[in-house]
């Protein structure tokens, strides 16, 4: 989306509106984008695999972000790393070469060739042969080094919610077969981050990278049948905001990267309290430079060489310097031109009183001597040289310019053609086209005494009419200065139509210009058919006039409407008091009125010649708009309710007991790292608040850690006894197939 013009906004108290527009701000805050996550050589973790035993789990929050994975008896995770890799073929060592997690972010080369595990936007693994090499540098990582080949522990992996058969039924090969598991489990990762809280009754409210979800849980179960989804989560808003930042700058010179967009959302967006009125106000110029935030992206600016007073005096003495000796120089010229001209026109006199006692041949011979025709040039070439001597010598010594044209004498056009010879009807032609040319002047002279009469007539009539009745001749001004608005409005909007071959108005130049010979427009114009006689009539040219400004343009648009425009508003400043300098459209058009400046550039003016300031981005309405999709959808064209309105409908129409109504709202949990916005807690409690019962209790928590506990949930529960017969081991993997697994009540199949 390119803008291509502002809007002008009309304040009532301008002046404190003006005062804090141009009142000196403080020097912006800038942040840096982040570069590529390459952290270089990690050490393993070591001790895990010796510490050890065969009933220890290996435990692995298989997310569509991060990875994690570590030991059951760890308090962390030991590794976590993105689900991507990088793999291509490496001509020098003549070999396959891949790069996992932030290997993968290495070089540009590397980053070229990232492909993920998951399918963009789900928790649905869609490229298996990344998933392994995952798995592969997981256990690696690990230090699991068994001789067989397998893993030879047991592995607790977290899924997302309604996670599909298939997809669990080709890990479960995957890590059986290919690791030689001797055991495995598959269990919610909200579900685990839960327990791990120590939660009994409520409303788990997941809200994570790829999706949010809604679980209540009654007595530790969870009742999976009022389950719900909304399909927004981290990876979606950092995408949103990477689409609302390429159309805020549709040139934008830098490279604006996935990660880069989750970053801004990371670091710089936050929940508003109260959206409507927030984002109604949000380019407001009253503390706009603490709402702005400036991105800055790697630039070089091109280097200039400040110079000091002294360097700058000295050329500005040269310059004027230089200007005198020009002046000196162009005045030599001009008296040199003069003298030549005075020498020529001495000259042609001289000459013209040697032809008045010289034969028809002396007189023809002496002309054609000097490449004159007749003696009628010789006289117009006397009389052009004394009025530019006359001219010159009156602009030397500060007189007017204008000389007073003398009326010349035509004598040819008295006498009739049958007396002249045929030197004498040409010069007759040529007389007669003189006259007319002198003709004109003449009119065009007194024409512009009568416009300056008739003007100044006007203005009198207008002064007496505003002296007799001073509120209609404001409302007339006023009506004039609107229509003259409007006109360049229109006038604007048609010159940027012509520039789109699609448009109306280009469409119409296209059609005059298919029409232009054919004296049946819109027929088709057979070879041969019609006789060309375009340009007979003087009317047809004024089609070229329609060619180039448009069907409804006349001589009218081709007036200066700025000009008019600053007529009209310097009458209002003089006698209109409530119409200011501020009203006027040259400060409505200056950038600390503009709406879109603040949304593109902020409260500072723009350099569009500095290369800092061209790559910049500037986040303001999105820092609000990007996570207020959790609670208005529609914002991004998502065709669901939102989080409070699901939330309201698993707990009214989810749950069919009032007390378990009661039990869940006592404990409403949040985790998932798409929770951690600023305000998210509040606005969930106080919406909630006000779309359930007013006499419902309302208890809301945060996980103490969004995003670890998850992984920690998951460690608890696999070093617990009670996850001892919930494990789907090998030999029944190879007895009842890879689509078994046994109930529990954290993952998706729960225990009766």
């Amino acid at each position: 989306m390119t803008i291509t013009s502002a809007q002008y906004i009309n304040h009532g108290s301008s002046a404190n509106h003006s005062d804090i527009r141009l009142s000196p701000k403080p020097p912006p805050r800038i942040w840096n984008s982040i570069e590529p996550p390459f952290k270089g050589y990690q050490s393993p973790p070591l001790g895990g695999y010796v510490q050890s035993s065969r009933k220890t789990a290996v435990v692995i929050d298989n997310g569509a972000s991060l990875l994690r994975a570590g030991w059951s008896f760890d308090k962390s995770p030991r590794i976590a790393f993105p689900a991507t890799v990088a793999r291509y073929r490496d001509r020098k060592i003549n070999r396959t070469v891949s790069y996992v997690g932030y290997n993968a972010y290495a070089d540009a080369t590397t980053r070229g060739q990232i492909r993920n595990a998951f399918e963009p936007g789900t928790s649905i693994v869609g490229n298996w042969d990344v998933m392994e090499g995952l798995l592969d540098y997981t256990f690696a990582s690990l230090g699991i080094t068994a001789e067989d080949g397998g893993v030879g522990r047991p592995i607790v992996m977290t899924e997302p919610v309604a996670n599909l058969g298939y997809s669990r039924k080709t890990m479960t090969e995957l890590l059986f077969e290919c690791y030689s598991a001797p055991s495995i489990s598959f269990g919610i990762d909200s579900l685990f981050s839960y327990r791990f809280n120590k939660g009994r009754h409520g409303l788990v409210v997941s809200s994570s990278h790829t999706a949010t979800h809604l679980i209540p849980v009654l007595d530790s179960k969870p009742v999976l049948s009022s389950a719900t989804r909304l399909n927004w989560g981290g990876f979606h808003g950092a995408d949103y905001l990477l689409k609302l930042v390429k159309l805020k700058y549709p040139t934008f010179p830098g490279k604006l990267t996935e990660y880069q967009t989750e970053d801004m959302v990371r670091s710089h967006c936050y929940i508003s309290q109260d959206y409507d009125r927030e984002i109604a106000s949000f380019l407001d110029w009253s503390g706009l430079e603490d709402r702005d935030h400036i991105i800055q992206y790697p630039f070089t600016e091109q280097v200039i060489i400040e110079k000091s007073e002294e360097e700058l005096a000295r050329i500005a003495e040269r310059k004027r310097e230089g200007g005198r000796r020009l002046q000196e120089q162009a005045a030599k010229m001009r008296l040199e031109k003069l003298v030549r001209k005075e020498q020529t026109l001495e000259y042609y006199k001289s000459l013209q009183e040697q032809l008045a006692n010289q034969t028809k041949k002396e007189i023809k011979r002496l002309l054609d001597g000097d490449e004159f025709k007749d003696e009628a040039q010789l006289e117009r070439t006397i009389q052009d040289l004394e009025k530019s001597i006359r001219k010159a010598r009156n602009k030397d010594v500060g007189g007017p310019e204008n000389i007073e044209e003398v009326e010349p004498s035509y004598p040819l056009l008295d006498i009739a053609d049958e007396n002249l010879d045929e030197a004498g009807l040409k010069e007759k032609r040529h007389q007669r086209l003189m006259k007319s040319g002198y003709e004109a002047r003449v009119r065009a002279k007194v024409e512009k005494e009568l416009e300056k009469a008739r003007i100044a007539e006007q203005e009198r009539l207008d002064n007496e009419r505003r002296e007799t009745d001073i509120d209609s001749w404001l409302e007339e001004r006023r009506a004039a200065r609107l229509t003259l608005l409007q006109r360049i409005k229109e006038r604007d909007r048609l010159k940027a139509d012509l520039g789109n071959r699609k448009s109306l108005a280009s469409q119409i130049r296209m059609k005059t210009l298919a029409n232009l010979a054919s004296d049946q427009p819109g027929k088709k114009r057979r070879r041969g058919g019609d006789d060309d006689n375009f340009g007979a009539n003087d009317d047809d040219w004024g089609v070229y006039r329609t060619v180039a400004t448009g069907e409804h343009s006349d001589d009218e648009e081709e007036e200066d409407l700025g000009a008019g425009l600053k007529g009209v508003e310097a009458q209002l400043l003089k006698y209109d008091p409530s119409f200011n300098e501020n009203n006027t459209l040259e400060a409505q058009s200056d950038w600390t009125q503009s709406l879109v400046h603040a949304f593109l550039r902020g409260p500072r003016p723009f350099d569009p010649e500095s290369q800092q300031e061209a790559h910049q981005i500037h986040l303001n309405v999105e820092r609000i708009r990007v996570p207020e999709v959790v609670f208005q959808p529609s914002i991004a064209g998502l065709d669901q309710a939102g989080i409070v309105e699901i939330a309201a409908g698993v707990i009214n129409h989810g749950l069919a007991k009032e007390q378990d109504q009661i039990s869940v709202l006592g404990d409403i949990f949040l985790t998932g790292g798409n929770t951690l916005f600023t305000g998210f807690d509040e606005r969930l409690k106080r919406e909630l608040r006000a779309a359930l019962p007013i006499e419902a209790p309302i208890k809301l928590r945060k996980a103490k850690d969004p995003i670890l506990d998850a992984w920690r949930g998951a460690a608890q529960w696999a070093a617990g006894a009670e996850s001892n017969q919930r494990f789907v081991t090998r030999e029944e993997f190879q007895e009842k197939g890879s689509e078994y697994m046994k109930e529990h009540n954290l993952g998706n199949a729960t225990a009766a």
